[in-house]
C-alpha cells in the first residue's frame, strides 16, 4: 500500500501569499518551499504555507494572527539553518511583539507574548527538534 507523508501541528494555512519588509537582512537571500527572504528583507510567504498560530497559554485572536504567521516563518528558516538563532531569534521575537500591537493588542498584552516566546520559545526555533515526518497507513510502504 503507498504512504501519504505528512506533519502534523498545524492549525492553519494561508491562502493568499503575504510579502512585508522587515528589519531582518540575511547576508544571502534566503529561498524555502514557502518562504523567501531577500537581503533588503523583504519576506515573502508563499500561498499554501502552514503554521501553528499563537502558541502557549493564550488564545488565537485577529491581533495576534499576523505576527504569529511572521515569527512562526522566520522560526522555521532558523530550524532549516537558514537564518541564525543567535543572531536573528530575538529580532523575529521582537518583531512578533512590534506586529500584534500594530494590529491592536494591548502593550501589556504584547509584552506578555515577547516575555512567553524570549522563555519558552528556543526548542521552537531549534533545528533539531523539528517537527518529524510521519506516513499513514500503518504499514504502508
Amino acid at each position: 500500500m503507498k504512504c501519504i507523508t505528512y506533519k502534523s501541528g498545524y492549525k492553519y494555512q494561508l491562502k493568499q501569499s503575504y510579502s512585508i519588509i522587515i528589519p531582518i537582512k540575511p547576508d544571502a537571500p534566503i529561498a524555502s518551499e514557502f518562504i523567501t527572504l531577500a537581503t533588503d528583507g523583504t519576506l515573502n510567504i508563499k500561498s499554501g504555507y502552514a503554521w501553528d498560530g499563537p502558541s502557549g497559554p493564550t488564545i488565537d485572536t485577529i491581533n495576534f494572527m499576523r505576527g504569529s504567521l511572521i515569527h512562526d516563518a522566520l522560526y522555521q528558516l532558523m530550524r532549516e539553518r537558514q537564518l541564525d538563532t543567535a543572531t536573528y531569534r530575538e529580532k523575529a521575537d521582537r518583531l512578533l511583539q512590534k506586529h500584534c500591537k500594530e494590529d491592536g493588542m494591548t502593550s501589556i498584552r504584547a509584552w506578555g507574548v515577547y516575555q512567553c516566546v524570549r522563555f519558552c520559545g528556543s526548542p521552537a526555533a531549534d533545528p533539531d527538534l523539528d517537527k518529524p515526518m510521519k506516513q499513514a497507513p500503518k504499514g504502508c510502504s
